[in-house]
């Protein structure tokens, strides 16, 4: 029976894999794959991907059976090297520029497959109709008698009407026919009227030839025109005419249709009705031109013949209002073998004749504006506003109230202007506020093409919007505070477009934020100090920083060619220190300005300039000047700056910010006090008051801010380490360890690299009231005294932590026993006690590794027992246990068989 089946088993896996291999080398038929395509998409693409099935060639439904069995590639498992070719095809077509496709004017409209298209049966019937044989005539009679009946007329053309002699009436008009008939009634049917209409129309036989998509004999509806025929042909193919369409008949042309009259103006009024044996001719295409660029309809044109510029303009739909027509330029095949270019002004009348193949482009009028003055910045309008002759700063705001937002610095303000055509740029520094009132000297004249703007007096976007929020804004001003983050962007591109750095405003998204990103970087550092180093996301919207880094980059730039790069460099005792661009006549007073100001710690008697004498050693010299002098000096008199400059501004001897330390707990005046440099802590308790008479001296608990942050820096240090000890011992496990997984590992290491650093210096506060010891206090500096403690703790690994009253009678082991004892993962040997005063005392041990008892325990003390981490449960020690025992019983054995 086992044998049986052992048989069937292999049987059924040769079967398998015969269809397997069957079903890799066999493509599948036709029918199967129509079958396939009827399915759902998502069907199909589940089925394609279950068995490794190529869509691509399952959709192309114009395979033959032969093509899909034969030399093509199957459709079953597919070739890998194709797999990546088909993504590089679709790479290609997503990130390839796609060039402009001129295509011929008109064609889409009658191209493609031969179409049905006829006028409606119930189409209004001209009263020019011819009538013929198998049309039909709807009579109603009414009055002495009343009878209504279609009658169609016969092969020989008659009419025949009950009650009515035969008439014949082919090759009469429709309306002829009507009043002939109206005429009969009368006659031969006294006392009845009649109603004459046309019933269905007969179908005709025509011929559609020439450069037709389908040419050929067509039937059509007898109320067909030209362009029926053209629609149920297929259309006009590539190389025909568009412009000389014949209607032929009798051999003759009767007709010609411009089918630019019907598709531009509307004119329909040569698309004549067909008649029987019509032939529609359509030719092939005569001259051509190729208008593109800056029109509304660019395409490939057919010349009929004398077109003027006017002609030109109203094929292509006329010019676009961003049109430069003065700038065209033709291509123009000269008949030599080559091309030639001309350059015409297509907007005067009658200066270009076209000739057949031109190409002409007019192209686009420039972006760059004119006349125009724009506002950047800290500003309540934005934006390009219009230059006048003799136009000045103060010209551009009617009120600082209404028409400067609040975030804005009043003294520091830039006006960047353009100086050659290669777009080098220099700078004049001004006072908004000074220039709003009147000074001439900051009121500076405006020329066309200025930039001014308007700097921040805020670093951080998060000071910016409080001092928004703060401020008494109404509604309208709110909305456009709102408005911000809008104009930011817009604004950081349109300042790109002007100072030339094209590279940020044209390129990709991606990359003008990798090259803007990487700028922010270089002049973060060297900019701005280190404790205004601030994110891009976290500066200012019109902070110095933003508004800044593409003015110092234009001025690098310009000065490739060995030029001085016109900056300086500012650092000590200012708001913001850092790199700026050198403005005009700027002196120390504006490059403080510019700097937000001096601080209050800013040493006035005296600072230093560091200059670069450019010479063959390049030699620097330092040259001190008296602040306080150069601040009172009007802008022309004070020190002017050159380029490289860099000025320090020195900060107060001895000088100290707000130097705070708190005291907490029992002393009599608690709280947050300002002290001076070098200040002891015995003095500051003197200064509180002193301690109380429920203090504990030895408990008191000191905290440093230093050592909190030194602490902290050991444990990530400490954290990283564990993680990479964990790894290193997860490849060499003994089975004797217990091991956790992964994600608990993972967890442990999370929660100690969250652990805050308390930053406790330990100290001994008794001898430092009484003057044996001594500590300088630092800012930030925290002091607890608790009130004095009576009990004794014990945590750790004892069957019950708990505090115990303390008793100078009671030993170490006396305390252990009151919290139950220790467990069985104590380890006895590293037994300690934390004193209350913060120090760590390790109890001596007998010969016999027994902690003695004699220690001297105080009241506030904690004993630790600590966990045994070689310990080994009783499990794991027998497993272990049976494992040896078991392969020496193996030995054993193997040994006695020998």
């Amino acid at each position: 029976m086992k044998f049986f089946k052992l048989l069937m088993a292999i049987f059924l896996l040769n079967s398998f894999l015969y269809s397997v291999a069957h079903a890799q080398s066999v493509s599948p038929t036709k029918q199967q794959i129509e079958q396939f395509k009827k399915l759902p998409k998502a069907q199909q693409q589940v089925l394609a991907k279950k068995y490794g099935l190529d869509m691509s060639l399952l959709s192309d439904s114009n395979r033959s059976s032969s093509e899909v069995v034969t030399d093509e590639p199957s459709v079953l498992p597919r070739d890998p090297f194709a797999t990546s070719q088909e993504q590089f095809t679709i790479e290609e077509e997503r990130y390839k520029p796609k060039e402009e496709s001129i295509e011929p004017f008109g064609y889409e409209l009658f191209s493609g497959q031969p179409t049905s298209f006829a006028p409606p049966e119930n189409a209004l019937v001209p009263d020019s109709y011819i009538v013929g044989a198998g049309d039909t005539v709807s009579v109603n009679f009414f009055g002495k008698e009343t009878l209504s009946e279609e009658v169609t007329i016969d092969r020989e053309g008659r009419l025949s009407i009950s009650n009515l002699k035969p008439v014949t009436v082919a090759g009469m008009e429709y309306r002829d026919v009507v009043n002939l008939i109206k005429a009969k009634v009368k006659n031969e049917m006294i006392g009845t009227d009649v109603f004459v209409s046309m019933g269905k129309t007969r179908t005709i036989r025509i011929m559609v030839l020439g450069e037709a998509h389908k040419p050929g004999a067509y039937t059509v509806p007898s109320l067909s025109s030209i362009t029926h025929a053209l629609f149920v042909s297929g259309g006009i193919s590539e190389i025909g005419s568009l412009r000389k369409v014949q209607l032929k008949r009798a051999g003759k042309t009767i007709k010609t249709l411009d089918l630019y009259d019907l598709l531009i103006q509307g004119d329909s009024t040569d698309d004549v009705m067909l008649k029987p044996g019509d032939v529609v001719f359509i030719p092939a295409v005569g001259e051509q031109v190729t208008i593109k660029g800056d029109v509304r309809r660019p395409a490939i044109y057919e010349l009929k013949g004398g077109e003027s510029n006017k002609d030109l303009m109203k094929m292509a739909g006329g010019l676009n209002a961003s049109a430069y027509p003065q700038g065209t330029v033709i291509e123009r095949y000269t008949g030599n073998s080559d091309k030639t270019v001309l350059q015409i002004n297509l907007a005067m009348a009658n200066q270009y004749t076209p000739q057949n193949g031109d190409v002409i482009n007019i192209p686009s009028s420039s972006e760059q504006l004119d006349k125009v003055v724009t506002l950047i910045g800290a500003v309540t309008y934005p934006g390009n506003l219009a230059w006048n002759e003799g136009q000045r700063i103060s010209d551009l705001f009617n009120s600082i109230k209404t028409d400067v937002l609040p975030i804005a610095d009043y003294d520091y303000s830039l006006l960047v202007r353009e100086i050659n055509e290669k777009g080098d740029i220099e700078l004049y520094q001004f006072s908004l506020l000074k220039a709003l009132n009147g000074d001439l000297e900051h009121d500076l004249a405006l020329q066309s093409k200025d930039k001014v703007l308007v700097f921040s007096r805020y670093l951080s976007r998060e000071n910016e919007q409080l001092a928004m929020s703060n401020a008494a804004l109404t509604q309208e001003q709110i909305e456009r505070k709102e408005q911000l983050k809008l104009w930011n962007a817009f604004e950081q591109r349109k300042f790109y477009d002007f100072i030339g750095l094209e590279s940020l405003s044209k390129k990709n998204v991606k990359d003008a934020e990798e090259e803007q990103n990487q700028i922010a970087s270089n002049f973060s550092g060297l900019s701005f100090g280190e404790e205004e180093n601030l994110p891009e996301s976290d500066l200012a919207f019109f902070s110095r920083t933003k508004l800044l880094q593409p003015i110092i980059a234009k001025l690098k730039e310009q000065s490739l060619l060995g030029d001085k790069v016109d900056t300086f460099t500012i650092r000590g005792e200012v708001s913001f220190p850092g790199l700026y661009p050198l403005a005009k006549n700027t002196s120390v007073r504006n490059a403080i300005i510019a700097a937000g100001g001096l601080k209050e710690s800013a040493y006035l008697e005296s600072s230093e300039i560091t200059r670069l004498v450019y010479g063959q050693d390049h030699d620097v010299e330092h040259i001190n000047i008296e602040l306080l002098s150069e601040l009172t000096k009007a802008d022309r008199e004070g020190f002017q700056l050159i380029s490289k400059d860099s000025i320090n501004i020195f900060p107060k001897p001895n000088w100290q910010e707000d130097i705070k330390v708190k005291l907490f707990g029992e002393v009599r005046f608690p709280g947050t006090y300002s002290i001076k440099k070098g200040e002891s802590l015995s003095q500051l308790i003197d200064r509180a008051g002193g301690l109380t008479q429920f203090s504990s001296p030895n408990s008191a608990v000191f905290t440093r801010l230093s050592i909190q942050n030194k602490q902290q820096q050991e444990l990530i240090k400490l954290s990283q380490e564990l993680r990479r000890d964990i790894a290193a011992k997860s490849f060499n496990t003994s089975i004797t360890e217990a091991s956790l997984s992964y994600q608990d590992m993972n967890n442990l290491i999370e929660d100690l690299s969250k652990v805050k650093a308390v930053g406790r210096l330990v100290i001994d506060l008794p001898d430092i009231l009484a003057g044996k010891k001594s500590l300088a206090l630092e800012n930030g500096d925290a002091l607890y005294i608790p009130s004095k403690s009576v009990s004794v703790n014990v945590v750790g690994e004892v069957n019950f932590s708990s505090s115990h009253l303390y008793d100078s009678e009671l030993t170490l082991n006396d305390y252990i026993n009151r919290s139950g004892g220790l467990k069985q993962r104590a380890d006895e040997e590293k037994i300690y006690i934390i004193k209350a005063s913060g120090l760590v005392e390790i109890p001596e041990t007998s010969s016999w590794f027994a902690v003695e008892n004699k220690v001297q325990l105080s009241p506030g003390d904690t004993i630790v027992v600590p966990l045994n981490t070689d310990h080994i449960d009783n499990l794991t020690l027998w497993s272990s246990a049976t494992q040896i025992l078991y392969q020496l019983g193996i030995a054993v054995a193997a040994i006695s068989s020998l």
